[in-house]
């Protein structure tokens, strides 16, 4: 079983990818919707800083944590 502390690898299959789009992609948000409401609400974590802007593009290695679960982007 996956330790839940651990950052889990999301792959993509090629960055850019914009952080709205990734919180959906790797399982931490159900839509995009609720992507863009945590995202505007300052609830997600860009490699450990508040994000806002859901636009923000990622690239290989950037980490996302939201609601107590943390992705990292892997191309």
């Amino acid at each position: 079983m996956p330790n839940p502390s651990e950052p889990r690898p999301v792959v993509v299959s090629a960055t850019p990818i914009e952080l709205c789009q990734f919180l959906k992609f790797g399982g931490l948000a159900d839509s995009g919707g609720e992507a863009k409401r945590a995202i505007r609400d300052g609830e997600v974590l860009l490699n450990d800083v508040v994000e806002t802007r859901k636009g923000r593009k990622l690239t290989a290695g950037d980490r996302v944590t939201f609601s107590g679960q943390t992705i990292v982007v892997k191309v």
